[in-house]
């Protein structure tokens, strides 16, 4: 990273913009398990379920120029247009999250069961959850302030609370943060990835949708279907703009799938 830093520098770039390009590869290379062209294609898909098609350019412009000056032999990514696809990839559905759940819930691995909790009630992102404590289960809420000063509060629901209590009691734990690895510091992204993928193979999931974002998507369509405020959502997913919430209002490619099977008997 540094060589790369230096190398922009070189180019006469402001710091503005290095900076930005550094966030970019950063955000690139604590979301990827290794550097490869599937894993620039699912970051590329992130990216788009995330942001506006500007920004999504402009950290597509960042990658392929790191992916420049380490000589990477694979593939570069291509811009996207505004328009985004009718239907969202590899998200996983309301049963496959309830038999992953209810399996950690029921074998009393509790470290994993509550993470999968986090993650599909409270549509934190994954570096968001390494950040709750055991003071904001306590007062239902995490307040972060993102990279443009601005105030991310992550609601944790009354009900996660109180069972998180019990389990942190159990455990005497009274402070610091609850998701922790080597040294009690914040279980790595990398770590949590990693460890969802194990718990999907030990209950027959499907490995492509257990991924830290998909908790994130199943968070998104379940309270759509309950609240439709999509105003309310975007506030509560950290969007920028209401646009790029009106994804969660699409059908996942398999619910496409089965509403036409459905529909059509002629």
């Amino acid at each position: 990273m540094d060589e790369f830093i230096n190398n922009l520098r070189t180019k006469g770039m402001s710091e503005n913009t290095i900076e930005s390009y550094a966030f970019a590869v950063r955000q690139l290379l604590n979301r990827i398990e290794e550097l490869s062209d599937g894993e620039l294609l699912s970051h590329k898909d992130w990216l788009v379920s995330e942001f506006s098609a500007k920004t999504v350019n402009l950290r597509i412009g960042a990658i392929n120029s790191y992916l420049d000056s380490i000589e990477y032999s694979g593939m570069r990514l291509k811009g996207v247009r505004i328009q985004q696809k009718p239907f969202l990839d590899n998200v996983i559905s309301q049963s496959e999250y309830e038999r992953l759940r209810d399996g950690l819930l029921a074998d009393n691995d509790l470290y994993w069961y509550f993470i999968v909790k986090f993650l599909g009630c409270t549509g934190a992102r994954v570096s968001e959850l390494r950040m709750i404590t055991v003071e904001s289960v306590t007062t239902g809420y995490l307040d972060l302030i993102s990279k443009g000063e601005k105030l991310r509060r992550i609601y944790i629901p009354s009900r996660l609370s109180e069972e998180t209590v019990k389990w942190l009691e159990s455990r005497s734990l009274s402070t610091g943060y609850i998701f922790t690895g080597p040294a009690n510091k914040p279980m790595s992204a990398r770590g949590i990835s990693l460890g969802l993928k194990r718990c999907a193979s030990r209950y027959g999931v499907n490995p492509d949708v257990v991924y830290p974002h998909s908790f994130r998507h199943r968070f998104a369509k379940n309270f759509i279907a309950r609240d439709p405020d999509i105003a309310f959502l975007a506030d509560l997913m950290g969007h920028e703009s209401i646009e790029t919430t009106r994804i969660y209002l699409r059908r996942t490619a398999e619910e496409q799938r089965n509403a036409v099977d459905s529909a059509i008997d002629w």
